[in-house]
C-alpha cells in the first residue's frame, strides 16, 4: 500500500471509526486519539439508528447475496443496500463532526467497515458494502475500507480483526492472568489475550438467532433486558444437541456467517412458547461461549464483554454461570464503551493501516503471517 498522506511524526492522530454489525441496528461512529499501538486518549461516540424500513432492506440484501459467488456482484437490492449504507454513514460521520466541533481536517482517517452481507472464507469469499471512495468524497476525510479482503485472500478467516484492539485495551488494565474479551453481536467473538499470545475466533450464534427469531414470532426486534428469556425455561437437551454441530469442535481460528446456524436450529424451537424459545437461544450464545474453553491455553481468569449482550442481563447470567470459576463483567465495568468498542476498533485498525502495520495474524485468522489490509480512499 502506497501512501503519501501526512502522518505525524509521533505517529498519534485522531480517527474516526464506524460499525454497521451482523446485528444491523445502525451506525456506531467512535473517535480515538491513537498510533496504532497504544492509545492516547478515547474521543466521543454517537450511533445513528436504521429505521425499519432501512433494516428491512438490509435484510433482504443479505438474503440476496447467499448465493453470490462475486464480491463485486451488485444485484439490484444489494446496490440499494450499498447506497444506503454509504448515505447512513456519510450522515453519521457529518452530525458526529458538527456535535463535536470537529472539521475534516482535524481527522486523520475514517475506518469505514461497511455492512457484512456474505462472509464465506472457506470459499476465498467476503463481501462488505460500502464506497469508501464515494464515502471519503462525501466526507473529505481519507477512508480506510475493505479491511477483510486481503486477508481472505491470503488464506486466512478474515475476522475477527478487533483482537489487536481488544489487546491495546487489555493492556491498560494491567490484569493478572489470561483476559477474554467477548464481543456479543449478530454473531459473538472471543479475543484471548495472555502476555504476547493473541487467539481469537468466532464462538458461535450471538444476538442474530434470538433477534430473527423474535422478530418473526413477535414482530419485536430484541429481547429487551432479556425479559422474555428470563422468563422461559431453557431446553438443555436442545443446547447439547445443537452443540455437535463440527463447528463448536474446532479450534481457532474459525469464523461465521450471520446466517450459519438459522438451518441449525431450524424447527428445533417451533413446538414450545416463546419465552422458552428465547431462554433456550440465549443460553444457546453462553453454552457455544464455554464451549471454546477448551480450545485456549489456559482459562481466562477474567472475560469482558461488549457489544450489544453486555446489555442483556438474563445473557450476563448465563455467561457468569457457564464461565465459573472466572469473573465475567461488561465493558463499562472495566472503564471501556459498551456499544462503540467495535468503532473504536475500527479507528485504531485505520491507522494501523495508514502506518503499514498488521490488523492480522496467524492466532486470529489463520493467515499464515502477520498482515496489514485496507484500502486507502482520498478525498
Amino acid at each position: 500500500m502506497t501512501l503519501d498522506l501526512p502522518i505525524p511524526a509521533n505517529g498519534s492522530m485522531l480517527a474516526i471509526g464506524l460499525m454497521s454489525g451482523t446485528s444491523q441496528d445502525g451506525v456506531d461512529v467512535a473517535l480515538i486519539d491513537t498510533d496504532g499501538e497504544t492509545i492516547a486518549q478515547f474521543g466521543a461516540t454517537a450511533c445513528r439508528p436504521y429505521t425499519r424500513e432501512e433494516r428491512t432492506l438490509l435484510r433482504r440484501a443479505t438474503a440476496a447475496a447467499v448465493n453470490l459467488t462475486d464480491r463485486a456482484a451488485r444485484p439490484a437490492v444489494v446496490a440499494q443496500a450499498e447506497a444506503l449504507i454509504n448515505a447512513a454513514h456519510a450522515e453519521a460521520v457529518l452530525s458526529f463532526l458538527a456535535a463535536n466541533d470537529l472539521t475534516p481536517g482535524n481527522v486523520a482517517a475514517v475506518g469505514f467497515h461497511g455492512q457484512t452481507l456474505l462472509h464465506r472464507p472457506e470459499r476465498g469469499l467476503t463481501m462488505q458494502i460500502g464506497d469508501g471512495n464515494k464515502l471519503a468524497q462525501a466526507l473529505g476525510i481519507p477512508v480506510v475500507y475493505d479491511f477483510r479482503a486481503a486477508d481472505v485472500a491470503a488464506g486466512g478467516q478474515g475476522a475477527p480483526l478487533a483482537p489487536i484492539y481488544h489487546r491495546a485495551l487489555v493492556r491498560r488494565l494491567k490484569a493478572d492472568g489470561p483476559v477474554a474479551v467477548l464481543n456479543i453481536g449478530g454473531v459473538a467473538n472471543i479475543t484471548f489475550i495472555d502476555g504476547d499470545t493473541l487467539i481469537a475466533c468466532d464462538t458461535g450464534p450471538g444476538n442474530a438467532l434470538l433477534d430473527d427469531y423474535l422478530r418473526l414470532r413477535t414482530g419485536r426486534p430484541l429481547d429487551t433486558d432479556g425479559r422474555m428469556a428470563a422468563a422461559g425455561k431453557v431446553d438443555e437437551a436442545a443446547i447439547i444437541r445443537l452443540l455437535q454441530h463440527p463447528f463448536f469442535a474446532a479450534p481457532p481460528p474459525k469464523s461465521l456467517d450471520r446466517n450459519d446456524f438459522r438451518s441449525l436450529v431450524g424447527d428445533t424451537l417451533d413446538n414450545r412458547g416463546v419465552e422458552d424459545g428465547a431462554a433456550t437461544l440465549t443460553a444457546l450464545t453462553a453454552a457455544a461461549v464455554a464451549r471454546i474453553v477448551p480450545h485456549l491455553p489456559r482459562a481466562p481468569a477474567l472475560w469482558v464483554i461488549s457489544g450489544g449482550g453486555a446489555r442483556n442481563p438474563t445473557l450476563m447470567h448465563m455467561l457468569a454461570e457457564r464461565l465459573k470459576p472466572a469473573r465475567v463483567e461488561s465493558a463499562h465495568d472495566a472503564g471501556w464503551s459498551v456499544d462503540s468498542l467495535e468503532a473504536q476498533a475500527f479507528a485504531y485498525l485505520a491507522v494501523r493501516a495508514l502506518r503499514g502495520l498488521p490488523i492480522s495474524f496467524p492466532g486470529t485468522t489463520g493467515v499464515k503471517q502477520p498482515l496489514t489490509g485496507g484500502v486507502v480512499a482520498k478525498p
